[in-house]
């Protein structure tokens, strides 16, 4: 059951961060891959900083910020093709 609520908040991550940083949405499937890969990354960089969160809202957090920093990140990468 906690693999299903990671995906589920990893979606809702996703989709938020594309909304946050001014894109439409990748559908389904990329915002559900770029909030997985997003909390993996928010909770790397909240572990380093020393910052701990609890509960789902919490956790949305993480992976929203994972997420709006991973897409910060590849379209940095996209800007110096």
């Amino acid at each position: 059951m906690d693999f299903v609520w990671f995906l589920l908040i990893g979606l809702c991550a996703g989709w938020l961060a594309g909304r946050l940083t001014k894109g439409s949405g990748f559908g389904v499937v990329g915002d559900l891959a770029v909030g997985v890969i997003g909390a993996i990354l928010g909770g790397f960089v909240f572990k380093l900083l020393g910052i701990a969160s609890y509960g789902l809202l919490g956790e949305l957090v993480v992976a929203t910020i994972g997420a709006v920093l991973l897409l910060v990140l590849m379209s940095a990468v996209r800007r110096k093709r």
